[in-house]
């Protein structure tokens, strides 16, 4: 027995260490053998505008403390747009082509590019477009373009915004499976969901007027570069009046319908190439870290600091796709304390989420405003703890598709005495004082215990409406009259006051230096996600494979699905949280 217990000692030794050394040897690969030369751009080249691994404002710097080694990265949008404003000027490059996109960027991003597009074109270089099919949101980007084209085949979704809610009620009372709710705010919709079986007419109102702000602010873009009335816009949105090639080229919404092989060879006469040769093409990425490696300006010692708070507000570190209070509070202080920097400007792109967290990045905000100015400038949704850490800034700028607001507060306690009984299953509880277990799922919520929680969103929604009221110069009642939970676009929050200007990141910067006084100045991104050995390897390995095979197996609209309900389930402690997670189609 000694003898086979050795035996397979040794077995398992050498399989761990085997599994040790392979996994060491790709996660050094990973780290240290990405790095290649400098793209080189050639004469009379074309940027291809592939957006498909372009996901957030700030691809994100990080420390890999274990391997004393650092990783930045540059294929953020902001980095890409960086990328656009220095090819209007660069002799080598042509034009950019916008080919068969599939765009992840929000509507706010997708603004922000495309008039970073429109800027472009102003150097008379061109910028072309064609696709098989255009998504609604993919056809406002391409809208910009001096000529449109689409497949003889393909299609065009131009119908107008919508989206949906799933609701749980039935669901809870037939499964037993029960989620109760303490809430403030009557338009505070991300827990309607388990209280109703259908949209509340407050959540209608909101919902209604946030589309209609969003759609046209798009159509009054789309207007303006296709020379369309907004009004014939709405006809053929209301008719469906493009869903064919045909039907689009008559309404003047695309120009030309062509296969591909026409497209590029019309581009090839634009660069005066022979229609035998093939012209000179650079990725949009590959262009970005050319530029962001190679052009940096170190020759003047004051800086802006840019901190992108994006994702979800949650407790710890934070990473590129959430926002924890560990990364941000280091980059506002080292900022804070950096005597380069004059000022500094906070890109917000989330829906809320915790609402300690919010606490402490406004009270490091608040700081950081003693010190030096602090501008807001708001991408895709910066509502309910996304405006939280907004609003004591100097200065806001949101875009006019901006999703903001939201201020109210909720908190979600999982149930399961129902379920349990139906199974069977009784739970019984021993205390010495009559509070000591505080709240069980296994148990029903009892009146005592809900008004202690109760209590608690009152006290964070009271401090909530406190800190805007301070922030923006108004009362309480002023800010609870047009809070309650409601969501604004950027342009309707401007008339309510919620934010300062409409505008995109580059005001927001301009805004900054001129509080700051300064003519001359750099950038500088935050934060520096700090890592170790353990969240290496969680990147790697069975957790990306688990996420690619259940995204193939039950298809990206149900895994959305699933991800959200997992969501749901992660709530935990009181929410300064967006109504609802809202897709807009």
């Amino acid at each position: 027995m000694r003898f086979l217990g050795n035996v397979l000692a040794t077995v398992v030794g050498i399989f761990v260490f085997l599994m040790v050394f392979f996994f060491g040897f790709i996660l050094i690969g990973l780290l240290f053998g990405g790095d290649s030369e400098t793209v080189e751009v050639n004469d009379k080249s074309v940027i291809e505008l592939d957006l498909s691994k372009v996901n957030y404002d700030y691809a994100g710097k990080t420390n890999f403390k274990d391997f004393q080694w650092y990783k930045d990265q540059h294929n953020g949008l902001s980095d890409i747009i960086e990328a656009i404003e220095y090819a209007k000027t660069d002799d080598n490059i042509k034009g950019i082509s916008i080919l068969n996109n599939n765009s992840n960027l929000g509507i706010a991003q997708t603004k922000a590019l495309r008039d970073a597009l429109e800027n472009f074109k102003q150097s008379k270089k061109f910028v072309y477009s064609y696709a098989d099919v255009y998504t609604q949101k993919d056809y406002y980007l391409n809208s910009v373009a001096n000529a449109i084209y689409v497949n003889p085949i393909g299609e065009i979704d131009f119908k107008g915004l919508s989206t949906e809610i799933m609701f749980f009620k039935d669901f809870q009372e037939k499964s037993g499976l029960k989620m109760e709710v303490i809430r403030h705010g009557k338009y505070k919709s991300a827990v309607e969901p388990f209280l109703e079986n259908k949209m509340s007419e407050a959540n209608k109102e909101q919902t209604l007027a946030l589309l209609n702000s969003v759609w046209n602010s798009l159509i009054a873009d789309i207007s303006k570069t296709r020379n369309i009335p907004t009004a014939r816009l709405n006809e053929i949105a209301n008719g469906l009046l493009a869903r064919t090639p045909e039907m689009a080229l008559k309404e003047k919404l695309i120009d030309k319908i062509a296969y591909e092989d026409v497209y590029h060879a019309d581009i090839k006469k634009a660069l005066k190439v022979d229609a035998d040769e093939d012209y000179n093409k650079v990725s949009i990425e590959d262009y970005a870290e050319k530029i962001a490696t190679t052009t940096a300006d170190y020759s003047t010692k004051n800086k802006i600091a840019i901190i992108y708070a994006q994702g979800e507000i949650l407790s710890g570190e934070g990473d590129v796709n959430y926002i924890g209070e560990g990364s941000m509070r280091r980059s506002l202080q080292e900022a804070r304390k950096d005597e380069n920097v004059k000022a500094i400007v906070l890109r917000i792109d989330s829906p809320g989420g915790s609402a300690l967290t919010s606490e402490l990045i406004w009270r490091e905000i608040e700081l950081t405003k003693k010190v030096k100015p602090v501008v807001v400038s708001m991408g895709n949704v910066a509502a309910s703890g996304g405006y939280y850490i907004a609003c004591n800034a100097n200065t806001i700028y949101a875009e006019s598709n901006t999703i903001t607001g939201s201020i109210g507060v909720f908190g979600t306690l999982p149930n399961f005495t129902q379920a349990f009984n139906k199974l069977g299953i009784n739970t019984e509880q021993v205390k010495t004082h009559e509070r000591a277990n505080n709240y069980t799922p296994f148990v029903n919520l009892d009146e005592n215990t809900r008004a202690f929680y109760q209590e608690s969103v009152e006290k964070i929604y009271s401090t909530f409406v406190n800190r805007v009221a301070a922030g923006r110069k108004l009362t309480f009642a002023q800010v609870d009259s047009i809070g309650q939970g409601r969501v604004w676009s950027g342009q309707d929050a401007l008339k309510i006051g919620l934010v300062d200007k409409i505008g995109g990141m580059d005001d927001a910067i301009k805004e900054a230096a001129s509080l700051a006084k300064i003519k001359e100045y750099r950038t500088q991104d935050f934060p520096e996600y700090e890592k170790d050995f353990e969240d290496v390897l969680a990147q790697f390995g069975f957790a990306q494979s688990k996420e690619a095979i259940m995204k193939e197996e039950l298809g990206i609209e149900n895994y959305e699905i699933l991800q959200r309900l997992k969501r749901l389930q992660q709530l935990k402690g009181v929410q300064a949280m967006m109504p609802y997670e809202i897709k807009i189609n």
